[in-house]
């Protein structure tokens, strides 16, 4: 027995048989043929002492193994062999008995053991076991030992479904006539929105003063995606493209992600005269059309579902006042409303003299899916907010608190029946700037909460038919992007980004001066409240580029100085262009339906942005720093 254990416990360096199936291929066509198997032992069950049941599992599926002992075979030496090793199973295919089959792959067969080779012997004690579906280890043991957790069939199926959808993907845009191209990931710093990666380089050695030289590495292929389509070579690009972002730790965000890249040559700078009268009112018609398509395809092939051959549209303004969201929630039916021009005349008169104006969220008591989640929900974190449950002594009252001087019964009364209000029903009322501004409005908060409340407790399953949602003509300028302040410094940062060319309507008021009152050529696609995808037709004047640069958003020399080559590609005769980025990660979690893009990338950064598998990011030696003529501060 030590001799055979000393084998079950050491690595075969030698030759053996072929695989001659992966699991998943097993079927009752093959009953009575002898297979070869290969993969992974899974825990054993122990029917008598003479019969046992063994999964096997490889990267398409599980088998069943039946083994058999007796005095005159070595099988039953397989039950000492440790769970989670790498083995080869010879044996022939069985059905079997009508009552013990199974829906899944190779479910109604099982493979009768004639022999088996342990390959390479997991340790006697594993980390985790991920075939152990009760008891799923915690997330940093998981980050841990990533290739250990890659073997749970769940986000082994991520994996394969990405694959998939990606040869999708290829397949649609070549049909369009589209090229895939890479671009390069060393490229220069530019201040073009967030943080970047720096890469040092050696060359830093022998230029002048000897100042340390760096490559960045691209936040998108923006520039060069432009260029490209710039030189003539390539009327419509795409690619998969790694993108990069130093930003601050937040939940789900990686940063390192792949978008689907596309530019194209010759778009539209407004409506066609056959275009149809669905509220998209800037240019790129060419983009929509080949993301409409292709999502179709993917939406079609992946999910056996039939989309719309257009999505619906909605502008900037009309999301934030609806729905209080730049990305809104279009499943259900709980809208903001603008009580303002329903206030008395002198009312309407302070508010806008203040820029502002009184909205209302409204949760009807009828609306049996929001109720508990409705009540759980107190705005203590949204000053702005107040929340009112209407009861018969405040039915004709409830403003009175909120605004001065007091409303009389009659206009409560008008404005009850306008928002049909019942007694039972709840309020959330706030005043904002009549303007919108940034990502979201405090009752828009409120909204998404009550939404994601009501999921958790179980009262509101969502439809699961996808609401795809075109939002159109952000202000192409902003105050109000947090994230970006460290390159603003007070000064208009754009909304999207530098390249943007805004709606010829209003190209008038920016060279006016009146930066924000022009709206951006810029078109995001959200799928159920979450953007999937975001890009605009480009400035392809050099002029009016420059113009941007220097007098919106107020670059100096040396940040003007990283964009001369675009502006020079510009002055080429570059044709007027536009593009988008789809979240290739973010549109896999959708489709896997897994609420982490980490569970659809094959080895994810935590949400802190540190690799506990590659211990990354590292320090580096001294030494090292000095070759790239880098010193280390000592704290």
């Amino acid at each position: 027995m030590s001799t055979i254990r000393r084998v079950l416990q050491s690595a075969l360096n030698a030759p053996y048989p072929k695989r001659t199936h992966a699991c998943a291929q097993l079927s009752a066509a093959l009953a009575g043929t002898d297979v070869v198997l290969a993969g992974w032992l899974l825990p054993e069950r122990k029917i008598s002492n003479v019969l046992s049941f063994f999964p096997i599992k490889d990267a398409s599926g599980t088998a069943q193994l039946v083994v058999r002992r007796n005095n005159l075979n070595h099988l039953a030496s397989l039950s000492h062999v440790p769970v989670e090793s790498s083995v080869l199973i010879q044996g022939r295919v069985s059905e079997r008995p009508v009552k013990d089959r199974r829906p899944s792959s190779a479910g109604d067969v099982e493979v009768h053991v004639d022999a088996f080779t342990v390959l390479n012997p997991a340790d006697p004690v594993l980390p985790f076991y991920p075939s152990d579906d009760q008891t799923l280890a915690n997330d940093e043991l998981r980050a841990r030992f990533r290739y250990l957790d890659l073997r749970r069939p769940a986000l082994a199926n991520n994996i394969r479904q990405r694959s998939i959808v990606s040869r999708l993907v290829r397949h649609s845009l070549h049909a369009e006539g589209f090229l895939e191209v890479e671009t390069p990931l060393l490229l220069k710093s530019s201040p073009e929105g967030a943080r970047e990666f720096l890469v040092p380089s050696r060359l830093s050695q022998g230029s002048q003063n000897d100042t340390p030289l760096f490559y960045s590495l691209p936040q998108s292929p923006q520039q060069p995606k432009q260029l490209l389509i710039c030189s003539g070579a390539v009327d419509k690009y795409f690619q998969f493209a790694k993108c990069f972002r130093d930003e601050d730790g937040r939940k789900d965000r990686q940063p390192e992600f792949t978008q689907i890249d596309l530019e194209m040559a010759y778009v539209a700078w407004g409506p066609h005269l056959n275009s149809p009268n669905d509220g998209w009112r800037i240019g790129g018609h060419e983009v929509r059309a080949v993301i409409e398509s292709l999502i179709g395809d993917i939406w079609q092939n992946v999910q056996g579902i039939r989309l719309p051959s257009s999505f619906n549209v909605m502008t900037y303004d009309q999301a934030m006042s609806r729905y209080g969201s730049d990305k809104p929630d279009t499943r259900f039916a709980i809208e903001i409303e603008n009580i303002t021009s329903r206030l008395p005349h002198h009312h309407q008169t302070s508010l806008a003299n203040l820029g502002e104006i009184l909205e209302t969220l409204v949760v009807r008591r009828s609306e049996i899916a929001f109720v508990r989640a409705n009540e759980q929900c107190q705005p203590t974190d949204e000053p702005t907010v107040t929340r009112i449950v209407l009861t018969n002594s405040n039915l004709s009252s409830w403003l009175c608190e909120l605004v001065s001087p007091a409303i009389d019964p009659e206009h409560h009364t008008t404005l009850n029946n306008v928002l049909r209000l019942s007694v039972g029903d709840t309020l959330y009322v706030s005043r904002r700037h009549a303007v919108p501004k940034g990502a979201s409005t405090p009752l828009g908060r409120i909204r998404t909460r009550l939404s994601e409340s009501a999921q958790n407790i179980g009262d509101y399953v969502p439809p699961p038919y996808p609401h795809f949602l075109w939002v159109t003509e952000f202000p192409l300028f902003t105050r109000s992007d947090p994230d970006k302040e460290f390159l603003a410094r007070g000064r208009w940062t754009s909304t999207h980004h530098p390249f943007t060319a805004p709606m010829w309507q209003d190209i008038t008021a920016m060279y006016d001066g009146r930066i924000d009152q022009v709206r951006g050529q810029h078109y995001d696609l959200v799928l159920n409240g979450t953007e999937i995808g975001g890009g605009s037709v480009r400035v392809h004047d050099a002029a009016m580029q420059e113009y941007i640069f220097s007098h919106v958003l107020q670059l100096d020399e040396s940040e003007k100085a990283t964009f001369n080559h675009l502006l020079q590609a510009l002055r080429c005769g570059a044709p007027p262009h536009g593009g988008i980025a789809l979240g290739f990660d973010r549109l896999m979690s959708i489709l896997c339906k897994t609420q982490s893009i980490r569970d659809v990338i094959a080895f994810p950064k935590t949400s802190v942005g540190t690799d506990p598998l590659f211990k990354s990011p590292a320090t580096v030696s001294n030494d090292v720093l000095s070759q790239y003529g880098i010193q280390g501060i000592r704290t």
